[in-house]
């Protein structure tokens, strides 16, 4: 199963702060039905590409017609077919490196 993360970051707002454009663009993951997570830079999901993809098209396009003049939006997706791969397994993954490094 697919994970992304995506980061929209709208541009001509006239404002320096941004919080009420990710407000609404995190509000759209949440009612996706997708598993999401929010992190400092960006949002997490864990579902099928399809709907990865079609959640942050509905981002990207909601900062637009909440007065953005121009929005960049990055989407960087690990997808994996030789096992099941989650938002919980990725953490888990490095949470037991730095154990063993210790």
């Amino acid at each position: 199963m697919p994970v992304a993360e995506i980061s929209v970051t709208p541009v001509g707002t006239l404002n320096p702060s941004i919080s009420e454009f990710v407000v609404d663009a995190v509000r759209l993951a949440r009612n996706s039905g997708l598993k999401y997570e929010i992190t400092a830079m960006g949002t997490n999901l864990e579902g099928s590409l399809d709907d990865i993809l079609a959640v942050a098209q509905a981002m990207h396009q909601k900062c637009l017609l909440s007065g953005a003049l121009r929005v960049s939006t990055t989407i960087r997706i690990d997808d994996r077919v030789d096992k099941v791969l989650t938002l919980e397994s990725k953490k888990e993954a490095v949470r037991k490196g730095l154990l063993g490094q210790q």
